[in-house]
């Protein structure tokens, strides 16, 4: 299945709503788009992490995402450092993708 989050960004790539629960699909692309922003193997404080979210963001409450990455364990935190996790629980980096998986269409329009 083949999910496009360009319906919940502005023209810029960012993201301008959080889709709703019934909309699961949409919301792991976006949670993938966003993992995307950070570095594997780079950890990053709490403030550049929110700096990111912000800066391809237009919620009013970017925080939001944080907390949708960290609950979704796309990020993980430990002593006020995050980093990108290695992959979603269940899955290594060498299985191949699910047929449910979702593929991320991004605009970068601008």
């Amino acid at each position: 299945m083949t999910k496009s989050i360009t319906d919940f960004q502005d023209e810029h790539g960012r993201i301008t709503a959080w889709p709703s629960k019934r909309r699961r699909a949409h919301q792991m692309a976006i949670l993938d788009y966003l993992t995307g922003l950070f570095e594997p193997g780079v950890s990053y404080n709490q403030g550049q992490v929110e700096g990111v979210l912000a800066d391809h963001s237009t919620l009013e409450d970017p925080s939001v995402l944080l907390t949708e990455l960290l609950e979704g364990e796309y990020l993980t935190t430990a002593d006020g450092a995050y980093w990108r996790a290695d992959g979603r629980p269940g899955v290594s980096a060498t299985d191949s993708r699910s047929s449910d998986e979702v593929e991320i269409s991004v605009s970068t329009n601008g």
